[in-house]
Order: structure tokens, then sequence, then C-alpha cells
């Protein structure tokens, strides 16, 4: 979850003032609602792949094709632009790599490629980078969090909301930005059947790790818009770093900028593991290329990171003479769309059985009632994102109909072979 969209994110809320508070608050809460609903369906429902097999059991083949589908293809394209972004954050300490270039895409895809070496080698040694980095990555914001909330100004929360909206308008819209930094709570069961004692550790990891994202986010977000005029704020191109520089000097500047490098590279590593897990689950299935079901005696789908790497590869190699700001505005808003159109239907998944089970658990009450928050706040976040990126979204997924077909075509001639 933290990725590179922290970092970025407090300017992107300076517009609309201290009102974007209650988007946080409402993202989180809602993700919250997200993350115990894939808790309890990573203990109903076993295995690797998430989102893809979840819908695929309550949906059927067309439905999880669509969603295997669009969420790889949406982790390809926010790979490209993670991996951009660590070495955009790098041109801190490396200032040649300002200079857009074919070297700084070759650097580029020297970090893409080091990840999926990694993440071909096996689970545990991605996983091993995993917690390195997390640990390393929430220090500086922590940091910033914790200190910055001792120099607050007041005066840069007035007034409450500084958009020309009205105010569930205003909330709205910033719920639908922060909701970019909560993506990623379902990727603890994307690798489930990978983990040791799954039903426990798994449910753990998607509850324990939204909330500690959530206690890192809301008030490092308070302690920057606290710290910087909202004006300023607004035009901030690395707005923890500018925090970070009021409070510590040039060496808190680079403390920030090296968090982000480290939390880019964190992310990069995480997406990786998850670009070659779900094609795998839905090719063993029959729903995707073969070739992303072979796995290696450590058990990862190498060519399906090979193949998935080669596109991320070619985007970066597209684009790198591109602004970094105009790739994050679609690559946000795509991400956001695929991932929370997933979200949706597992949620309904989710309260589809329970209803169906004929011995209610204790709580059941409050069990249907936060599955039913999580169905409102998914499809309300939906409607957030926009007409433009619905109708994307739905060319994305229209555009897998061919393979879905060829994919089911193949099948048959295989059956009729034998």
């Amino acid at each position: 979850m933290i990725g590179s969209g922290i970092f970025l994110l407090p300017a992107s809320l300076a517009l609309f003032g201290g009102i974007s508070l209650w988007g946080w608050i409402i993202s989180a809460c809602g993700s919250l609602a997200l993350a115990f609903v894939f808790a309890n369906l990573a203990r109903s429902i076993k295995g690797s792949g998430g989102p893809y097999v979840y819908i695929h059991k309550g949906f059927g083949d067309m439905p999880g094709f669509l969603m295997a589908w669009g969420y790889w293809l949406s982790i390809i394209a926010a790979n490209a632009a993670i991996a951009i972004a660590l070495v955009s954050y790098l041109s801190v300490f490396i200032p040649q790599l300002k200079e857009q270039g074919i070297v700084t895409a070759l650097v580029t895809l020297g970090f893409i490629w080091a990840l999926a070496a990694v993440n071909i080698r096996g689970i545990k040694q991605a996983g091993q980078v995993q917690l390195t980095t997390t640990l390393l990555k929430i220090i500086p914001l922590l940091a910033i969090a914790v200190a910055g909330l001792f120099y607050l100004e007041p005066t840069h929360f007035e007034p409450w909301n500084l958009s020309e909206q009205s105010s569930f308008s205003a909330v709205s819209a910033t719920a639908a930005l922060t909701m970019w930094a909560f993506l990623g709570m379902e990727s603890a069961t994307i690798a489930a059947g990978e983990v040791k004692d799954p039903e426990k550790n798994v449910p753990r990891a998607a509850m324990l790790g939204t909330l500690l994202a959530a206690a890192i986010y809301i008030p490092g977000c308070i302690a920057v818009m606290g710290l910087i005029d909202p004006n300023t704020l607004a035009q901030s191109s690395a707005p923890f770093a500018d925090a970070a520089a009021l409070l510590w000097g040039d060496w808190g500047y680079y403390l920030i900028g090296a968090g982000a490098v480290i939390s880019c590279f964190g992310a990069l590593n995480g997406w990786t593991l998850c670009v070659g897990q779900v094609p795998m689950a839905a090719a063993k299935d029959g729903l995707f290329p073969e070739v992303f079901g072979q796995q290696t005696q450590a058990g990862t789908p190498a060519k399906g990171i090979i193949l998935s790497t080669i596109l991320v590869s070619v985007l970066v190699l597209m684009n790198y003479n591109q602004s970094l700001v105009s790739q994050f505005t679609f690559v946000i808003l795509l991400s956001t769309l695929t991932a929370v159109l997933p979200y949706l239907l597992c949620s309904l998944v989710h309260l589809m059985m329970f209803l169906r089970k004929k011995e209610k658990p204790p709580l059941a009450g409050i069990n249907v009632a936060i599955t039913v928050i999580a169905v409102v706040f998914a499809g309300w976040i939906l409607v957030a994102t926009g007409l433009e990126t619905i109708l994307w979204g739905c060319a994305l997924l229209l555009a897998g109909l061919p393979v879905y077909a060829w994919i089911k075509n193949q099948g048959v001639r295989d059956i009729e072979t034998q």
C-alpha cells in the first residue's frame, strides 16, 4: 500500500483544504471494511489469486477472466509508473537522472528486472525484501507525522473547504484520491497459497496492514498540511520532503528522498510478486494462456513474471520522454477504478456467501453491516473516479473479450483432440 502515492498526495489535497481530512478518514474506514471482507474470504476460499479467485468462485468464468485481465494490466501500468517514480526520486541524489533520456530509462529498467529476478527466485526471497523495505520506508513518514504535529499552524486549515465544490462533492473527490493510497490491501490474499497458516496469517495481514497504513497516512498528511500553507503546498512536487526541510533543513530533505526511493522500491517488489500470481491462478483454471501457469521448482511463475516484465519495460521505453505528472494522472485514476471494481464484486460475493449460510455465526448482524458498508463504499468510490475513467476502464475490460474467446476456443479444440 505504501508506495509513491503518499509522497505526492498532500499537494493534490491542498486544493481542497482541511476538508480533505474527512476524505482520509472515510477512505480509511471504507478500506478497513474492505479488508474485513478480504479477511473473511481468505478463510472461506483457499488458494492464491486473491480477488480473481473470489470473483471466479462467485460469478463464474467470464467475470473471473475479466477481473484477472483488468487487474493484471493495471498492475503492469502501475509498475511502470512506480519504477519511473523511483528513478525520479533517486535524482535527488543523482541529479544527472533529471535529464530525461535513454540512460534514465535504462536505470529504470535495471530496477524492474532486478526485482523480477528476486521474485523468480522465490516467494520467501521476495518477502524478505518486502519486510526490509517496509520497515525502512515507514521511518521517515512516522518522523514527519510525530515531529510535524508539534509545529502545526491552525490558519493553514482555514477556510475548511478551499474548493468551489459543495462539502459532499469535496469529500467525495478527496476520498477517491486518498483511496489510491490504500490500493493493495488485498495483496495479502494474492499469494495466500504460499503462506504458512493462511487462515490466520492472511486475514491478520489484511486487517493490520490497512490499519497501520491509515495510522501512518492521516497524521503524516495533517502534519504536512499544518507545516506548509495551502498555496505553497499545492505547487509542491515533493510535499513530504519540503516539510522535512522546514523541520530539519537539507538533511531532512534527503532523509525523505531516501524514504521515497525505498518506498517505491518496496512497492515495485510487492506488485512484481502480484503480477505473476494473479494470471497464474487464472491460467490454472484455464482462463489465461497456459504459459502463465507454469512454475519453477521454487514454485514461482517465472515465465509469467518475465512476460509481464517485458510489457512493463515496453511501457517505460514508450513513455520515458514524458513528464512524470502526466503519466501518474492517468495511472492513478485507472488503477483506482480497476482495483475498486474487484473490491465491489468481492464484497458482493462475501455478502451472497454469508446470506446463503444456513447456520449464521455469532455477531452475524455486524458481519452483514460491515459487508454492506464495503459494498456502498466501493460503489461510491467507483462513481467518484469520474465518467472518463469509467469509460477507459470499460474499454480496457472489453479489450480482453477476444483473448477470452481465443482461450475458450483453444480449450474446446484440446477437448476435441483428446
